[in-house]
């Protein structure tokens, strides 16, 4: 141990990093990051590392193999691609504590991450367009103008985030099209982090994003239907209200688990299962269903569908404000077939 380290305890060093963190990081950021520094927290515990001035490079691996077998209370063994994540937040975490001197400058260079073949951090589960179409028709016919519908159809039609979803306010919604600089119905993302709802890119994710006049009135038959009028915590209007106030992301996330599964919509189970036996209908366990999807699926199908009818980079960027790396390597879904034919479309021949 250098005589240059102050020493800290690894629970303290933990929260002064997520409060050092906090203007720079999300809300759900920052939960994530406390719930995999926890795990820290808790190992040291048992090892009985009371200052993090004794951590070397070999407790680091000793560490890899612990979180990676799925020790600890409420936890479970995990994946290299999910292991790597949860380790590089504490490679973020020991660079803090280099800057503060609780350990050695360059013990976070020490971290053992795991080696991922090719693509292996890139989920390829997405939503196909036409699946989309499906669940749209159906809900469009026998839940026109639910939240369930509006879900759906915002997800779809803006291909936004889900807490870009929740954030919106009924003043966020101009669906007579009065915005001068808009020219037609549209909703307007805005970051509003200290009201609970922030946009995962903060003040750059703010934006306008039109709707097609069919969204707009199925938005009007809601607000006017079966919107719940209620405020939230902040005294707001959500667009998309529970009874208790604003969804939470979970409830968002849920809504796509139940209406993905094409057992829901009367359409025959691909997967051989008899539904009377299958546990996935029931609704607190739809994400079970293989076929279930999550709102970011949706997204990434939104993209694929984007990218499969030409639509410019730079558009797609701007409505989905993600840059073009992100959204070729998370959302863009086009097998390779795919990409060759449109490439030939813009070719000429040899």
């Amino acid at each position: 141990m250098s005589d240059d380290l102050e020493p800290l305890a690894p629970a303290q060093a933990v929260e002064m990093y997520l409060e050092a963190k906090q203007d720079d990081l999300t809300e759900s950021t920052l939960k994530g990051q406390k719930y995999r520094l926890q795990a820290v927290v808790q190992w040291c515990d048992e090892e009985g590392i009371e200052n993090l001035n004794e951590l070397t490079g070999r407790d680091l691996y000793a560490y890899r193999v612990w979180r990676r077998e799925g020790n600890g209370d409420g936890r479970e063994a995990v994946k290299p691609v999910t292991l790597r994540g949860q380790l590089a937040t504490v490679k973020a975490f020991l660079r803090f504590c280099g800057d503060i001197e609780a350990v050695p400058k360059d013990l976070h260079d020490k971290v053992p991450l795991p080696t991922l073949d090719v693509g292996a951090d890139v989920s390829n589960s997405t939503l196909d367009p036409a699946r989309v179409e499906e669940i749209l028709d159906y809900l469009g016919r026998y839940e026109y103008a639910s939240r369930n519908h509006i879900i759906v159809l915002l997800l779809w039609r803006t291909g936004c985030r889900t807490g870009g979803l929740r954030a919106l306010d009924l003043r966020d919604v101009d669906l007579e099209g009065e915005h001068p600089a808009i020219n037609g119905p549209a909703v307007h993302f805005v970051h509003r982090p200290e009201e609970g709802t922030p946009l995962k890119n903060k003040e750059r994710g703010d934006r306008w994003n039109r709707i097609g006049a069919h969204v707009a009135q199925a938005l009007q038959d809601y607000i006017d239907g079966p919107r719940v009028d209620v405020t939230d915590d902040y005294g707001r209007d959500p667009l998309l209200t529970t009874t208790h106030g604003r969804p939470t992301g979970s409830t968002i996330r849920d809504t796509l688990y139940r209406v993905t599964r094409p057992c829901w919509r009367g359409a025959a189970c691909p997967h051989d299962r008899e539904p009377k036996d299958c546990e996935a209908t029931d609704m607190k366990k739809a994400s079970q269903c293989p076929s279930s999807r999550s709102p970011h699926d949706v997204r990434s199908g939104r993209v694929t569908f984007y990218r499969q009818n030409d639509t410019p980079r730079q558009i797609v960027r701007d409505r989905l404000n993600a840059s073009e790396d992100i959204l070729d390597k998370h959302y863009d879904r086009r097998s390779e077939r795919q990409r060759a034919e449109q490439r030939s479309k813009h070719l000429p021949d040899l």
